[in-house]
């Protein structure tokens, strides 16, 4: 008996194509986060030493598991032309550089929208403050996922 997963379903509504890259992204991001898992999507293996302590071997294990199913999310939630190629690569974050390499032109392109709209975005008079607020936190949020980073100089 098999159970629904709602963030499995997340994924499987824009499986990756190509031009949808920016919305796979975002979609794999809340399903990363969501499980606990983007951490493999930056960092490396722990290594563990010749006579590795319990809690390096744990935090080893845990990373290979988290990795193992991100891998799993990630070739699920693509077409089958991209799934050949990035099926042998060996973790996660490899997997993830590539598919940037692929499509960081689209991701540049969806930047510059982003930010233009970020920065010319004006609250309409009559419209609720709430509206404005949400509309800015979704830009905000839009930039995060392409890699944006927001600090006060910018």
């Amino acid at each position: 008996m098999s159970s629904f997963n709602p963030l499995t379903s997340i994924l499987n509504k824009k499986k990756l194509e190509g031009p949808n890259y920016v919305d796979w992204k975002h979609n794999l991001d809340i399903v990363l986060t969501a499980e606990d898992f983007k951490f493999v999507m930056v960092g490396e293996c722990p290594v563990k030493s010749n006579e590795p302590t319990d809690d390096e071997i744990k935090a080893y294990d845990k990373w290979v598991k988290t990795d193992e199913m991100t891998r799993c999310y990630i070739l699920a939630s693509m077409a089958n032309m991209l799934h050949h190629k990035h099926n042998s690569m060996t973790t996660a974050y490899d997997m993830n550089e590539s598919l940037k390499e692929i499509f960081g032109k689209q991701n540049r392109a969806s930047k510059k929208k982003a930010k233009k709209a970020l920065l010319t975005t004006k609250m309409v008079e009559g419209t609720s403050i709430r509206e404005y607020v949400l509309n800015m936190m979704s830009l905000l949020n839009d930039l995060e996922v392409l890699g944006t980073v927001i600090d006060k100089e910018s």
